[in-house]
C-alpha cells in the first residue's frame, strides 16, 4: 500500500515538473471551457449582448495559467472562432462574429485575462479580498472594450451604452467574480504548484 502511494507521488511529481506540459493542457482546457462558457446564454430582450458564463472562466484562466499562458488561451479561443468554428456565443464564428455587438467583449477577453495574470504574478498574499479585486479590473477591463464597441458600433451615448451593455450584467458579473475568486483562493497553492 505503502509503495503504491510512493508511485502515485512520484508520478504526479514527474507531470507537475514539466511546467509547458501542465501549461498546454491547461491552455487547451480554458479555450475548451471558454467556448463551452459561450453556450451557456441568456438572452436580453433589450440588448443585443447575452448573458453567458464566458466571463468566469477568463478570470479563471488568467488567474490559473498566469499573464502569458493565460492571454494565450483567449487568443487561441478567438483565432479558433475567427478561423471558422462555431465557439462564440450563439454558436456564431468568423470575422462577421467578432465585429458584432459582442466583438468588443471578445477582444476584451485578451486584455483582461493578460491584466490579471499581470497583477496576479506581483501579488504575494493571495486572500479572497486580493484576488477578488485583481480579478475586477481585469473583468472592468472586458467590460471597457465591450461598451466601447458598442458605443462605435451603435453610436450611442455613454447612458445608452451603460443600459445596453454594462448594467444588465453587474449582478451576474458579482456573482461570477465571488465564485472565480473562491475557488481560486481555495487552489492558488495547487495552481502553483502544476503551473508555477
Amino acid at each position: 500500500m505503502r509503495t503504491l502511494e510512493i508511485t502515485k507521488e512520484i508520478l504526479i511529481k514527474d507531470f507537475i515538473v514539466d511546467k509547458n506540459l501542465s501549461k498546454l493542457i491547461g491552455l487547451i482546457s480554458f479555450i475548451v471551457l471558454t467556448a463551452l462558457g459561450a453556450f451557456v446564454r441568456i438572452p436580453l430582450p433589450f440588448t443585443p449582448v447575452p448573458i453567458t458564463l464566458q466571463t468566469f472562466f477568463v478570470l479563471l484562466a488568467a488567474a490559473f495559467l498566469g499573464r502569458s499562458w493565460g492571454t494565450f488561451s483567449q487568443l487561441g479561443y478567438l483565432a479558433l472562432g475567427i478561423l471558422g468554428l462555431p465557439i462564440f456565443s450563439n454558436a456564431a464564428s468568423g470575422l462577421l462574429a467578432i465585429s458584432g455587438p459582442t466583438g468588443g467583449y471578445l477582444f476584451g477577453f485578451v486584455f483582461g485575462s493578460w491584466l490579471i495574470g499581470h497583477f496576479m504574478s506581483r501579488t504575494k498574499v493571495l486572500s479572497f479580498a486580493r484576488i477578488f479585486m485583481v480579478m475586477s479590473l481585469g473583468l472592468a477591463v472586458i467590460y471597457v472594450w465591450g461598451c466601447l464597441w458598442l458605443e462605435i458600433l451603435f453610436k450611442l451615448g455613454l447612458r445608452e451604452t451603460l443600459m445596453l451593455g454594462f448594467w444588465p450584467f453587474l449582478p451576474g458579473a458579482v456573482l461570477k467574480l465571488s465564485a472565480a475568486s473562491f475557488i481560486y483562493s481555495k487552489m492558488a497553492k495547487r495552481a502553483g504548484e502544476i503551473f508555477g
